[in-house]
């Protein structure tokens, strides 16, 4: 795990400089880079302490010739627009961080300011026609997670053959969500095995909603969700 966010950050440290050199060149100019997320957020600290420590080998340096300006969702999805919106307001050179959730909201609201997202995916969600030709102002990097619901699904039939219920967890706030719990019922369907469409909007609805699982399901599987990292 360590390994794969080092590689995340590296590569997302990469897009953003070649963003930024994409740029007309100032002299002296300090650019400004804003992120979804928290350096002091535990599930991100690894992250971004990569990321950072990426920039300075390539020679940017928070307060010398970048300013990272951090905003942060705190696990909410209905602030993300206003998250966004701010680092608009800011005219951040690059906008960084975060799913598709993040990325579509920045979209929404800018055509100029070069966008970096980190997981999802943006065909499903209409942020790109095309992963080796994006064009627009969004790139980064594609998790697909679409494309593997149902080997999930097939591995723990596998695992578990007398399974015969899965309760599928999903953000209905989440655009992302409704194109993955779509791909989980089906896949469930195909192999005998009834889905459950259960709903968590947040942290705080997993304690009730553990309950109800164990309650009517023998199994679970749970929808990447962008309040499980917070940002």
């Amino acid at each position: 795990m360590k390994v794969k966010v080092v590689r995340v950050a590296v590569t997302v440290a990469g897009l953003t400089l070649s963003l930024l050199a994409a740029q007309a060149q100032q002299a002296g100019k300090v650019w400004r880079i804003g992120i979804f997320g928290t350096p002091q957020s535990p599930p991100q600290q690894r992250l971004w302490d990569a990321f950072r420590h990426r920039l300075r080998e390539l020679g940017y340096v928070e307060g010398q010739n970048i300013a990272i300006e951090w905003r942060s969702a705190a696990g909410r999805l209905e602030r993300i627009p206003d998250v966004a919106a701010e680092l608009v307001r800011l005219k951040v050179d690059v906008i960084v961080g975060g799913t598709s959730a993040t990325a579509t909201a920045a979209k929404r609201l800018t055509g100029t300011i070069p966008i970096v997202m980190m997981s999802g995916d943006p065909i499903a969600d209409g942020l790109v026609s095309n992963l080796a030709r994006p064009g627009g102002n969004v790139t980064g990097l594609s998790t697909l997670a679409t494309d593997v619901v149902g080997k999930q699904l097939e591995l723990l039939k596998e695992a578990i053959p007398r399974v015969s219920r899965v309760a599928i967890l999903w953000n209905p706030d989440n655009p992302f969500h409704a194109t993955q719990v779509r791909e989980a019922e089906a896949a469930a369907r195909e192999l005998g095995v009834q889905p459950q469409s259960v709903e968590a909007r947040g942290p705080g609805a997993f304690s009730a909603m553990g309950k109800h699982v164990r309650r009517r399901s023998s199994s679970w599987r749970m929808a990447r969700c962008s309040f499980n990292i917070a940002p």
